[in-house]
């Protein structure tokens, strides 16, 4: 069933309806004209039609609609795109089962293998969390990974960073103390979308990895403190990390949501959290907002707990899973 309403097509499709502006259908011709055939990308602009355009026929011919416009122009637009447009490009982010331990992937298979590859990084995007094991013992390998992950985001500190009690102690990661759950680079105005924690050495007692899912934690505080939610998605927070000839501060709300309102992003680090200006609006609600959520990103509910060993890799979406570390007791080598 086809319309041409005043403004848009009405269009029916088996169970699906569809109302289409008229320069929607007029951006989206899909001719050799409009598009380029090799890369199929729109070179027609808009501006170059009135705003106002209105076809003067539109019919279904096979899968197509065929429009036809006052210029004589004659827009050709597959079904299947117009039904396609609203399917997802990802999987679906899914919540943690309960005792979910990530699953492991073989560091060559992952690298070499495609199928192997789009299984774990579908997984890696549902769950936020994958391991890769049998990964080179070899200091900075993790290069390596940047033929599936994209371009390497550096630091102002390292390329690659390595953390050891042995090192340079510059933040609480360098020494044997626990790490309470956190995501790296809150200091960062943007932050890495992926980390990959590295184990080459792991001879210490003690140092369980633990991670949390900070988007169950920010949907359950939602549904049980809609207050506190919105106040955390809008006040900005201070985070700040330094060395003797680096800096790097950002001031951003906790929680990003996109244009649809639906959570995009946790930016949490109680070691980079600075001093709030305390003359700030609405500063106590916050603080009340905050300790709800640190209560929650610190129960053990949302926590997922075991051993990094040599040779294993803790690939994370830095915007969705904080990860820590217990203590350990530095009695051989960790690195």
């Amino acid at each position: 069933m086809i319309e041409i309403k005043n403004e848009s097509v009405y269009i029916k499709l088996n169970n699906q309806e569809f109302d289409l502006p008229f320069l929607w259908l007029r951006d989206n011709c899909q001719c050799d004209d409009c598009r380029i055939a090799e890369t199929q990308e729109k070179q027609f602009l808009l501006h170059t039609v009135p705003v106002d355009i209105s076809p003067e026929t539109v019919e279904q011919l096979g899968e197509d609609i065929v429009i036809d416009w006052p210029d004589k122009h004659k827009s050709k637009i597959p079904l299947c795109k117009i039904r396609n447009c609203g399917v997802s490009r990802y999987p679906d982010h899914s919540f943690w089962p309960k005792s979910f331990k990530p699953n492991y992937f073989d560091w060559e298979d992952f690298l070499n293998k495609k199928d192997l590859a789009l299984e774990a990084l579908e997984q890696f995007i549902s769950y936020g969390v994958i391991i890769l094991n049998n990964a080179p013992k070899k200091s900075n390998s993790l290069e390596l990974l940047s033929k599936r992950l994209g371009p390497i985001h550096e630091t102002l500190f390292e390329r690659i960073h390595n953390v050891s009690v042995t090192g340079h102690v510059y933040n609480v990661a360098h020494t044997s103390k626990g790490l309470p759950p956190h995501n790296d680079f809150a200091s960062y105005k943007s932050q890495p979308s992926v980390q990959a924690l590295h184990m080459l050495e792991n001879e210490c007692d003690g140092g369980k990895s633990m991670i949390v899912d900070g988007y169950k934690v920010l949907s359950d505080l939602k549904n049980d403190h809609p207050e506190f939610f919105k106040i955390l998605t809008t006040f900005s927070v201070p985070f700040r990390e330094f060395d003797e000839e680096n800096e790097t501060f950002a001031n951003e709300p906790i929680i990003r949501l996109n244009s649809s309102n639906e959570i995009i992003g946790l930016r949490y680090s109680n070691q980079l959290m600075q001093m709030i200006d305390p003359s700030k609006k609405n500063l106590d609600t916050f603080y009340k907002a905050y300790h709800e959520l640190c209560k929650r990103v610190n129960d053990k509910k949302y926590k997922s707990t075991f051993r990094l060993e040599a040779g294993n890799i803790l690939l994370v979406s830095a915007h969705r899973v904080l990860h820590g570390r217990e203590e350990f007791k530095p009695s051989g080598k960790r690195h």
